[in-house]
């Protein structure tokens, strides 16, 4: 992770939805003040996540710490100063600390076992093949909208979130049956 051993990983606080351009701005001044050597990765932690829009599955990315860009850096000289006063940055994550009989607020650097928690769950999201952004209730009524059942409507009689399957009652030739379903197979009504 580090090419040094003086790097570390910081977060800086973000306006809410202005990650893409903090980070696209603290890029270009790395770039512009030749600091590539001491600033390996700026990183938002985003997820892929799957959701049903007109029967149809839309994938798109979501921030899962909105608010905060994860910087691998050494820290140094202005560097902090330029961090701080990035547009749509609100600052560090810091603590206080007197250094030579002067209190000040200094970056805190992430531990290395909150750094592989966080990068490993980055690396977990982008690994699994889909998260589904809806739930399902018992007692919902859903439309079949894939398989040789297309077009049957039902009611959920149970969820089973860990392997993203729901089981719908629907009724075939005038009997209720059951059917066992993935999520992206069924859309609310």
């Amino acid at each position: 992770m580090s090419e040094t051993g003086r790097k570390k990983w910081y977060v800086l606080r973000t306006l809410s939805g202005k990650e893409k351009k903090a980070k696209e701005y603290i890029e270009s001044q790395v770039s512009a003040m030749e600091w590539t050597d001491l600033v390996s990765q700026v990183l938002i932690p985003t997820e892929k996540v799957y959701q049903i829009k007109n029967g149809k599955k839309v994938s798109r990315e979501r921030t899962f710490f909105p608010g905060y860009i994860m910087i691998e850096a050494e820290l140094q000289g202005e560097m902090v100063h330029m961090l701080r006063n990035v547009p749509g940055v609100s600052g560090f994550l810091e603590e206080e600390r007197t250094i030579d009989g002067v209190r000040k607020k200094m970056p805190v650097p992430l531990r290395q076992a909150e750094v592989n928690r966080m990068l490993g769950k980055v690396d977990e999201l982008a690994a699994s093949e889909e998260e589904l952004e809806m739930a399902f209730y018992v007692g919902e009524a859903v439309k079949v909208i894939d398989g040789p059942f297309n077009s049957f409507s039902g009611i959920i009689e149970e969820v089973n979130n860990e392997q993203k399957k729901v089981k719908v009652m629907v009724k075939i030739f005038g009997r209720q049956t059951p059917l066992e379903l993935n999520f992206m197979q069924v859309e609310k009504i």
